[in-house]
């Protein structure tokens, strides 16, 4: 999926999700955890959340799958400021392996680890990075199912002019599928899908556990709202050692 065409367009600024008043706030976040110390993004992209990090002083390491994602984040920030392994987040090592004060994983990407085995890897590999007493830092949707009407197919999330966005789930195997329909200039309308695993935090928790961690914190959002059975999504903190 994350293709040089992709990764072209991942940085859209008409795109809520790269606002200032979106990415400021995670950022606010994630320094205050780290606390002063290094900072380790998997499946860092084109830099959205790793760059303004990095802005406000805290040293930042990437891992990257897609090497067009790091081209684009290139013309932002040179390897010797922000320094991005290229490789899978569930296994590859980055350089500082131990050190970190904080690992973190943004925007449901945890779920693009299609197996629980993958999963399950990928909290491993986030302890390994971190030094005694650092912190893992994962935002992820909850699964709609509640809001799943009997006999639909699927989970509508957005319905504006320029995009219609729904989910499909499979309630066996925990793969769903949003399906994207994009307004062109044209008029025309453009499908992509995104393929991932939903995961339930408790099931996260789990996994934080298996790799020696446990769990810190939970909130609805970035600003340490209440995570409450009505929350849509949380940002989860779990502590090494």
């Amino acid at each position: 999926m994350w293709t040089r065409d992709t990764a072209e367009r991942y940085d859209d600024p008409d795109d809520w999700v790269n606002s200032p008043e979106v990415t400021t706030p995670v950022a606010r976040f994630l320094a205050e955890v780290a606390d002063g110390g290094p900072a380790l993004e998997l499946a860092i992209g084109t830099g959205r959340i790793g760059e303004p990090l990095h802005d406000l002083g805290v040293p930042v390491t990437g891992i990257e799958l897609s090497q067009p994602m790091v081209d684009v984040l290139r013309r932002k920030v040179s390897e010797d400021e922000l320094p991005v392994v290229v490789g899978d987040m569930a296994t590859v090592e980055a350089p500082g392996a131990g050190s970190f004060s904080l690992v973190y994983l943004v925007y449901n990407t945890i779920g693009n680890l299609r197996t629980q085995d993958e999963q399950v890897a990928c909290f491993a590999n986030a302890a390994r990075h971190l030094a005694p007493g650092g912190r893992f830092v994962v935002e992820v949707g909850v699964p709609g199912l509640r809001r799943l009407p009997p006999g639909s197919p699927a989970i509508p999330f957005d319905v504006s002019d320029a995009h219609l966005g729904f989910d499909t789930y499979d309630l066996v195997t925990q793969q769903a599928i949003s399906h994207h329909y994009t307004r062109e200039e044209d008029g025309r309308y453009r499908y992509s899908q995104h393929n991932f695993r939903f995961t339930w935090p408790s099931e996260l928790d789990l996994m934080a556990r298996l790799a020696g961690m446990t769990p810190e914190a939970r909130y609805a959002g970035w600003n340490r709202s209440e995570f409450t059975s009505e929350s849509t999504s949380h940002v989860s903190v779990w502590r090494k050692g």
